[in-house]
């Protein structure tokens, strides 16, 4: 049982409850179970707690509908944001507290039609580690990360979901660029936010609310001298032509976009704007990243996927294959799981490529013409990590759509 369900018990009414000690027990239950979000929120008859742990929500505690003010005014007070302010989103911070475990903390607050959902993102610094050895890499996909990571100039792109690693990935590249060249490169940020903190490199946070926004920075960025100049995001087309300018003029450029696909990237930056000829000339390799959860150790067992999931998987595949799944146990709080890994997609833009750019072929055809030089999907690096029992089917197909195979 969790120190937030004891305390509930040791209550002997509602009107007992310590609102403060309360939220305190609730965050110290989701850093205790490394959870990454804590998310509250009004359902019809009760407050619920939920907790993201590895990547997916599970129940901590129902909590009586009444307290729902009583814990959004508590934490907003913790944030510094306008406790009375009910009916607009707010967003806030909460330094890290020796009493949290030493965590940082962001909140959001939402309105909804039943009251206000809150969702804390938890920032633990002891558990973040930038070494891209740990990031779950493929050994050949590692070495040619780290090659493009050498180079002078050019843009580096990496995409994927919400939550599928991009900004820890990033991170580490640029921990490793550090820790190889030390105090005689110059290294540049813009973010929204910045989220972690990184020796020798000077990071900038957008304010639009102050009209400093990522092409205002990368502007005055570009005069500040910098070898490797990391955005946050592409999220517009004044961004975008910034961002592969600089890729263009000397400068090695890191960045996230969202895109359905790896290859898919292409045609979002062209509806952007941005003409191939400059994408074939500027861009050098492009990662797609997922996250899957990894078996628990302590619970795995030999199991058969169902007959319809293993249609998807090459005869000589299933032939070999050792399927392992957990099935919960107190070692991984009886998720199965226990933490997560990488799999990525290295697009790797080569002359060959760089021609099929410039003859505007679709994303599918892009798609197979990096499968034809060389380039592993997503699909094929996680029918690895099944075949291997690192992790069930099921898990692979939740986080790679059956259209990308």
């Amino acid at each position: 049982m969790n120190q937030t369900a004891q305390y509930l018990r040791s209550r002997s009414s509602e009107q007992a409850i310590e609102v403060a000690i309360l939220v305190n027990h609730l965050i110290l239950d989701a850093v205790r179970a490394d959870a990454s979000d804590i998310h509250i929120e009004p359902w019809e008859s009760t407050l619920v707690v939920r907790i993201r742990l590895v990547g997916v929500l599970t129940e901590l505690v129902h909590l009586p509908l009444d307290l729902m003010e009583k814990i959004s005014g508590r934490l907003k007070v913790m944030a510094n944001l306008i406790s009375y302010q009910t009916d607009l989103p707010q967003e806030g911070h909460v330094p890290a507290n020796p009493d949290f475990g030493g965590v940082e903390l962001r909140i959001s607050v939402f309105p909804t039609v039943r009251g206000e959902k809150i969702v804390v993102r938890i920032f633990n610094p002891q558990n973040r580690s930038f070494d891209l050895s740990s990031l779950g890499f493929e050994d050949e996909t590692l070495k040619t990360f780290l090659s493009l990571l050498a180079r002078p100039s050019g843009l580096i792109l990496l995409t994927g979901p919400t939550g599928s690693g991009k900004t820890t990935a990033i991170y580490s590249a640029l921990y490793h660029l550090v820790q190889r060249s030390g105090p005689r490169i110059s290294i540049s940020t813009v973010e929204d936010p910045v989220e972690f903190n990184l020796p020798m490199v000077s990071q900038t946070q957008i304010n639009p609310r102050k009209e400093f926004t990522y092409p205002r920075a990368l502007r005055s960025l570009m005069r500040q001298d910098p070898q490797v100049i990391m955005v946050g995001e592409i999220r517009d087309p004044e961004t975008a032509a910034i961002t592969v300018q600089a890729g263009l003029t000397g400068h090695l450029v890191i960045s996230t976009i969202h895109s359905g696909s790896t290859a898919g990237v292409f045609a979002r930056l062209i509806n952007m704007d941005i003409e191939p000829f400059l994408l074939s000339s500027s861009i050098i390799g492009i990662v797609g990243l997922r996250l899957i959860r990894r078996n628990c150790p302590f619970c795995s067992q030999p199991y058969q996927p169902e007959p319809g999931l293993l249609r998807l998987v090459p005869t000589e595949v299933v032939e070999t294959a050792s399927f392992r799944r957990s099935v919960g146990c107190e070692g991984c709080l009886h998720t199965g799981f226990s933490g997560r890994t990488a799999l990525t997609e290295l697009l790797l833009v080569d002359e060959v490529l760089r021609e099929s750019i410039l003859q505007k072929m679709p994303t599918r055809a892009l798609q197979r013409v990096a499968i034809q030089q060389g380039m592993e999907t997503l699909w094929h690096m996680g029918l690895r990590r099944v075949v291997n029992g690192q992790t069930p089917l099921e898990e692979i197909l939740r986080v790679i759509a059956v259209d990308q195979f």
